[in-house]
């Protein structure tokens, strides 16, 4: 089978990589010659995996319908608020892929004004159904995944048989695909995640210590399960590694991007120069306030994502969002 992996940063060319172990034929796309040059002839990536040997039979072009010819799955790795304007131009070329081709997200957020998850936009755009849509996630840090570090993740999507076609696809001896049917859930922990991450690494960077890291990750949690009920997630989803696994890799290591770019908030940098030290996207920083919005569509109460959302497009002082925190009013552990 062949898959098409259109964006070939950090994880778009990990999950290259992955597809390329289990067996699959890979084209990576990429908008810039020499990422794609590299790629093809020196089989590395420097600017997004230092140091990582690709396989040889992973190749990369600049064309994307060169990609898209013959795809059995059609992989989605962009920033999350570009991947509609990049689905307008990609549109006209997905009749070269196969006509049952899956489409498939590795994207973790939430649109900004419409408040749709990446699934929902890839089938507003393309007009595919949603059973033709998976989502890949989980604790995917992509740096260990490049080096073949075992690590498991969730390929959800409403057609089982959807969902199992793309986990034979992708499941190596060190990648272990779990299927799901709820992408909802899977999707939501993915996005949510992200902005909760931003607080424990602020929290990390003004010195505050394991008490505080471990209240604001199964705080979070319990945002993301909140918001995730009355979206009609399952549960259960939240717990298992689109959920927990995905929340407690992101906050707990510093190689993840979001924790780092809260690290560097609490340091007092700026959020545009916090941004421009990371060099790659934090999809918590755009997606805090479409996650909000939609949280408070749904009269849903998520006070830690209020508190970042707040520092990153308010300007609301770090020390000063630690303190609105603690400064809660006390509530039961369980609520709507």
């Amino acid at each position: 089978m062949k898959a098409a992996v259109l964006g070939a940063g950090s994880w778009g060319t990990t999950f290259g990589q992955v597809l390329c172990d289990a067996g699959t034929s890979v084209v990576l796309h990429s908008r810039r010659p020499e990422v794609a040059k590299a790629i093809c002839t020196e089989h590395t990536n420097p600017e997004y995996l230092p140091g990582v040997v690709l396989p040889e039979g992973l190749t990369c072009t600049t064309s994307a319908a060169e990609a898209l010819t013959g795809a059995d799955f059609v992989v989605f790795a962009v920033p999350a608020q570009t991947l509609r304007a990049n689905l307008a131009a990609w549109a006209p070329l997905m009749e070269l892929a196969s006509p049952d081709a899956l489409f498939v997200s590795l994207i973790k957020g939430i649109e900004h004004g419409t408040l749709l998850r990446m699934s929902e936009v890839i089938t507003s755009v393309l007009g595919v159904p949603s059973a033709r849509v998976a989502v890949v996630t989980g604790p995917n840090l992509a740096n260990e995944i490049a080096a073949r570090q075992i690590t498991a993740a969730v390929v959800a999507c409403a057609d089982t048989d959807g969902a199992e076609i793309l986990q034979r696809a992708c499941h190596t001896a060190y990648f272990r695909p779990y299927t799901n049917t709820d992408v909802v859930g899977c999707e939501l922990g993915g996005a949510v995640k992200n902005v909760i991450a931003i607080a424990v690494g602020i929290s990390v960077a003004l010195g505050l210590g394991y008490n505080t890291r471990a209240m604001l990750i199964t705080r979070g949690l319990a945002e993301i399960a909140r918001l995730g009920s009355v979206l009609g997630a399952v549960t259960q989803t939240f717990a298992g590694l689109a959920g927990m696994g995905d929340l407690v890799a992101s906050c707990d290591s510093p190689l993840a991007r979001n924790r780092s770019f809260g690290e560097s908030l609490g340091r007092g940098m700026s959020v545009a120069d916090a941004a421009d030290a990371l060099s790659q996207t934090a999809e918590g920083v755009a997606s805090c306030a479409p996650v909000l919005a939609l949280a408070r569509k749904h009269g849903v109460e998520m006070p830690i994502t209020e508190v970042v959302a707040a520092v990153i497009n308010d300007g609301l002082p770090v020390a000063e969002a630690a303190a609105m925190l603690a400064s809660r009013t006390a509530k039961p552990e369980w609520y709507v």
